[in-house]
């Protein structure tokens, strides 16, 4: 019978009125003596040892050796207190030595975590390091299973910052306890800590083997347009995009990943500030080594397309190996307007090796040179003089291209388009439609034929002598001034300049202030250039002979007036 059920059967047994024997007096005294010592022995918010005397109806009775027993419910006991069996000793915590209905009250779960508290203050001390698990996101951080709640600030999780906590849920860390605080129950962990110890270690042991020239293994740690940065251990490498293969990289994406362990070699090392160089296209021999004797000039190769530019297009040869193709030697015709209208992307092509530069890596190629050049037998088939028919596909300040075949155009220079003066080809012509011309001249080695319209009809200058002569008046439309004079267009489309002279017999500084453009004017033609085709008007002239005529006719008019009175006296 334990001492507090010695106690209860006391009480029962006698009423305060009653009085005991002697003997029973002496255990009386001796069980209040035992029970006062034992309440002075433990306090309130201590761990105690305490043995399990029942388990029944989920709840374990533990006697601490107070004149009560305590009741702990099992879900506070590991397994829920299936593991235990009466007469074991289990560490509980007293939370009071006695509730309203004179028990005590203790606390296994309270024990536990107090335990479990003073071990980890011992490590914080003893800076050990401790393993805990993620178990949710927190403000700032992260929240962390230590056998206790602890909190792993965002800034102490690694040497970088992580953007998605989330997906670190349910990870196992090693960390470190930074900071304590009881009476808050707030503990503080680190991961970084750990991080930047282990890195100082690896940096230590990497400086001592870097060398030039050498093989080491990193991790890829950051991805740039220009190139990756690779953890060696401690310390970060540049591995410019250059030094990634010997062939077309447009970004270092197409290769890496973030976390890809790969062997780089290391080209050049700062000892001073610790800068590294890395390669990986060295690791391989470079395919340009024999280029020359694997792609001779005129040997037809086939390549895939891997860039497009506004100049040509990139043939991959192989891997590390590509050739140009400039646009002009893509196609015999002079009309492509981009690259992008014959080939795409990754379309296989067959070329011929034009030019070959081992030491600057480049390798002309032609496309049109697989097909036979229409320039070969142009002469044979184009004859000057002979009237040809074709296409207008371009319009120019200086005239209109022509297509007579594919990959045949010819030039009809503004000045052969017509016997008047036009100031565009569009005046006269429009894109796409089909146009004679006469073949005027070729230009075999430029690949050139000179095309005129204006030659199928016969030249009006011809009849210019006979159909406009000096002395002849003439009524025009001003269309353009200059400050020489100003140029007048009459009859049927001809152009005479009226030199500033010839504008009025008056002195004239400034044609503009004296005419406009699309003014009607009056004038005579005082020179007729037919070699040069010039035609000089003169509105100066004009007037005078007006003014002349006018003097003329009012002679005439008094001699006439005179023979009339001469006639009349006579009678």
């Amino acid at each position: 019978m334990t001492k507090s059920k010695i106690k209860t059967t006391f009480e029962d047994d006698f009423d305060e009125e009653e009085k005991l024997s002697s003997e029973d007096q002496v255990a009386w005294d001796e069980m209040e003596k035992y029970f006062s010592e034992s309440l002075h022995q433990f306090k309130e918010g201590q761990i105690i040892q305490g043995t399990v005397i029942e388990l029944a109806k989920g709840v374990a009775t533990i006697d601490i050796g107070f004149k009560s027993e305590g009741a702990i419910n099992l879900h506070e006991f590991p397994n829920n207190g299936q593991d235990m069996s009466v007469g074991d000793e289990v560490e509980v915590f007293l939370e009071r030595s006695e509730d309203n209905e004179g028990n005590v009250v203790l606390s296994k779960e309270k024990a536990n975590k107090i335990k479990l508290w003073d071990e980890l203050v011992a490590k914080h001390e003893a800076e050990e390091i401790i393993e805990g698990t993620i178990i949710a996101k927190a403000k700032g951080g992260l929240t962390v299973d230590i056998g206790l709640k602890a909190f792993l600030p965002g800034s102490q999780i690694d040497l970088r910052p992580i953007r998605n906590l989330e997906k670190l849920i349910g990870e196992v860390f090693q960390m470190r306890i930074i900071k304590m605080n009881k009476k808050r129950g707030n503990i503080v962990l680190s991961r970084r800590a750990l991080l930047e110890e282990k890195r100082l270690h690896s940096r230590t042991e990497t400086l001592q083997q870097l060398e030039e020239n050498s093989l080491i293994a990193g991790v890829v740690k950051n991805i740039t347009e220009y190139g990756i940065f690779v953890d060696l251990g401690g310390i970060d490498g540049l591995l410019h995009i250059t030094d990634m293969s010997w062939g077309r990289v447009n970004h270092p994406s197409e290769m890496f990943s973030m976390g890809d362990k790969l062997e780089v070699m290391v080209l050049k090392f700062d000892k001073e500030k610790e800068r590294v160089s890395l390669g990986l296209k060295q690791i391989t021999p470079d395919p340009w080594v024999n280029v020359d004797e694997k792609y001779p000039v005129n040997k037809q190769i086939k390549g895939k397309i891997v860039s497009i530019t506004d100049y040509g297009v990139f043939v991959e040869l192989e891997k590390g190996i590509e050739g140009l193709v400039h646009i002009s030697e893509m196609s015999w015709s002079r009309h492509i307007k981009h690259p992008s209208k014959i080939v795409s992307i990754r379309d296989e092509v067959n070329a011929v090796v034009l030019t070959l530069d081992k030491e600057k890596k480049r390798i002309s190629l032609g496309m049109k040179q697989m097909e036979s050049n229409p320039w070969e037998d142009i002469e044979g088939k184009y004859l000057v003089g002979a009237e040809v028919t074709g296409t207008i596909r371009n319009l120019t300040d200086f005239g209109a291209f022509i297509e007579l075949e594919n990959g045949v155009d010819g030039l009809i220079h503004i000045s052969d388009l017509s016997w008047k003066k036009i100031k565009h080809p569009s005046e006269i012509l429009k894109k796409k439609d089909e146009v004679k011309t006469i073949v005027l001249n070729i230009d075999k080695s430029n690949c050139r034929i000179s095309l005129g319209v204006k030659q199928l009809q016969p030249d009006p200058w011809d009849d210019i002598a006979k159909n406009y002569s000096v002395g002849m008046n003439i009524e025009g439309t001003i269309i353009k001034i200059t400050g020489f004079g100003a140029f007048a267009e009459f009859g049927d489309g001809l152009e005479g300049l009226i030199h500033i002279t010839q504008l009025d017999s008056k002195n004239v500084s400034q044609p503009d202030k004296a005419l406009e453009v699309g003014q009607k004017i009056q004038a005579k033609i005082i020179k007729v250039d037919v070699s040069n085709k010039k035609i000089a008007l003169s509105i100066k002239a004009y007037k005078e002979n007006l003014n002349l005529e006018a003097i003329k006719q009012e002679q005439n008019r008094l001699e006439a007036f005179k023979e009339e009175e001469n006639e009349q006296t006579t009678d």
